[in-house]
C-alpha cells in the first residue's frame, strides 16, 4: 500500500517502507528499533547501540569497522535514541551514495544492508557476550552524556519539569537511561538485555532512493533473516489526564540564573484530528520568535533571557522554558500564566495566525528536501496509526481561525511549574 509515496510490506518480521525517487543522490536508510519505556531496561537498551558501533563479527576492530564505511565511499553511519510517547526508540541511520554516481562493482546498497544488518545481528562476541573493554569504555560515554544534562541547566530544568510531572508515568524516564543503573551492567548481561530488546522491539526500516520495494525485502531476508517474530504496531495507551491542581516544585542548585518551566497537559495528540489545532496553539504560545511568550515575556517586559514552549503530540503534553532572575519569578509565572489566558480567551491577532501558518508552512516544505525528514514524517504515522501526509497537514493548519485555536487553549492545563534557583537566594 502506498501513502506520500512511501509502499509499504513486510519481510524478516520488519515492517518496511520503501520510498521509489531519483531526487537524491544518496540512498537513506533508517532503521526504527521501538520497545516501552521501562525503568529495568531503559539503561541497557541505551547502551547497547554505543556498543555495537564499537566491532561486529567481521570488523571486530573499531579502526576496522570505520575503515570498512570509507570503502563504501564515506558511507554515513549513526545512531539515535530518543523516547516518543511511551517508546523508547533507538534510529541506526546510513546514508549511501547511489551506485549510478560512482565506478564501484558491488551495489552499494546491498553493502550497506550487509553492514547494517550485521551491526545488528552480529556484533562481536568473546566468550560467549561483548567484548568487556568496549562495554566499559561506552559505559563511561553514556555516563558522560548523562552528567552533560546536568552540567546544561537549560536541559537539565526541562529535563525535571518533565520528571515531576510525569512521576507516576514511564515518561519520566531519560531515553539514555539512569546513572544509577551503569555500574551494574555487565558485558554478559547486556548480551542478553540486547538478545531480548532485538527479539521484542518493533522494527521499522525505511528507504529512501533509486531501489523498489521488491529489491529492499529481498536484501533484508539476505541480511536480517533471522527468525524474528513479526514486528506488532505500536499501540497507544493515551488517556487524557485531568489536573487536579497546579504543583509546585522548587530545586536549589548553584546557578546564576534562574530557570522556570512549565508542564502542561492536553486532550490532543498526533492522530487527533485537532493536532493541527495545537501546532497552532504551540506557535503562537511559544514556538516562534513572533510567539507570545518571547514577545511580552522577553521583549516588553524584560523579564526573561529566553522563552519559548514546545508540543509533544506522541504524549499529549505542552511545556514552557524561560530563563529568567531569581527575583522575578513572581512576575514572570504571572505574566506566563496570562499568556495561557490570553490564548484561552481567544485574544489572537490575525498577524500571529498568519506568521504562524508561515512558519509551519516553512517546516513542512522543508520535509519535502530532505530523505531523512521524509523518513521521519512517515515514521510519526507507524507511530501514531494516524493516515495524514504534510500536504494534508498543511492544508489543515491552513484553514484554521482563531476560533480553533481558542478551542485548542480549552484542552491545554497548567499541570507543573517548576523552578531552579541558586542556592544562596
Amino acid at each position: 500500500m502506498t501513502n506520500n509515496g512511501f509502499q509499504h510490506g513486510n519481510a524478516a518480521g520488519m515492517r518496511i517502507h520503501v520510498l521509489p525517487t531519483k531526487a537524491f543522490k544518496t540512498f537513506a536508510i533508517s532503521l526504527y528499533a521501538g520497545v516501552p519505556l521501562d525503568e529495568s531496561t531503559v539503561t541497557s537498551t541505551a547502551l547497547a547501540p554505543f556498543v555495537l558501533r564499537r566491532g561486529t563479527a567481521t570488523y571486530p576492530e573499531t579502526t576496522q569497522f570505520r575503515e570498512r564505511l570509507e570503502e563504501l565511499y564515506g558511507a554515513g553511519f549513526g545512531f539515535d535514541i530518543y523516547k516518543r510517547g511511551d517508546y523508547q526508540i533507538v534510529q541506526f541511520r546510513m546514508d549511501t551514495i547511489n551506485d549510478s554516481f560512482v565506478q564501484s562493482k558491488e551495489s552499494l546498497l546491498g553493502e550497506s544492508f550487509a553492514f547494517l544488518g550485521e551491526v545488528l545481528t552480529r556484533p562481536l562476541l568473546e566468550n560467549g557476550s561483548f567484548r568487556a573493554s568496549y562495554v566499559a569504555t561506552e559505559r563511561e560515554t553514556v555516563r558522560k552524556k548523562l552528567e552533560a544534562i546536568v552540567n546544561d541547566k537549560i536541559r537539565y530544568a526541562a529535563e525535571r519539569c518533565i520528571e515531576e510531572m510525569c512521576r507516576q508515568e514511564p515518561y519520566r524516564l531519560h531515553p539514555l537511561g539512569q546513572r544509577a543503573d551503569l555500574d551494574g551492567i555487565t558485558p554478559e548481561n547486556l548480551y542478553e538485555s540486547y538478545t531480548a530488546w532485538l527479539n521484542g522491539a518493533i522494527l521499522d526500516l525505511y528507504v529512501v532512493g533509486d531501489t523498489t520495494p521488491e529489491e529492499v525485502e529481498k536484501l533484508v531476508i539476505r541480511h536480517f533473516g533471522r527468525a524474528h517474530k513479526q514486528s506488532e504496531s505500536y499501540t497507544s495507551n493515551f488517556k487524557p489526564v485531568t489536573v487536579q491542581e497546579v504543583r509546585t516544585v522548587e530545586e536549589k542548585l548553584d546557578v546564576n540564573q534562574g530557570k522556570l518551566n512549565m508542564g502542561l497537559r492536553t486532550s490532543i495528540t498526533y492522530k487527533d484530528d485537532r493536532y493541527a489545532s495545537a501546532l497552532m496553539y504551540n506557535g503562537i504560545l511559544g514556538g516562534y520568535p513572533h510567539s507570545k511568550l518571547f514577545v511580552n515575556v522577553r521583549e516588553k517586559e524584560s523579564l526573561a533571557y529566553y522563552a519559548s514552549s514546545r508540543y509533544d503530540g506522541h504524549k499529549g503534553i505542552g511545556t514552557i522554558q524561560s530563563g529568567i532572575e531569581t527575583q522575578n519569578y513572581g512576575k514572570a509565572v504571572d505574566i506566563i500564566r496570562k499568556q495561557l489566558d490570553e490564548l484561552k480567551a481567544g485574544n489572537i491577532s490575525d498577524l500571529e495566525l498568519s506568521q504562524t501558518k508561515a512558519m509551519i508552512r516553512n517546516l513542512l516544505s522543508e520535509i519535502q528536501d530532505s530523505a531523512f525528514e521524509l523518513i521521519s514524517f512517515d515514521f510519526n504515522r507507524q507511530l501514531s496509526g494516524k493516515d495524514r501526509s504534510a500536504q494534508e497537514l498543511l492544508a489543515e493548519v491552513d484553514g484554521i481561525g482563531a476560533e480553533e485555536v481558542k478551542a485548542a487553549a480549552d484542552t491545554f492545563q497548567l499541570d507543573t511549574i517548576y523552578f531552579l534557583t541558586g542556592k544562596g537566594e
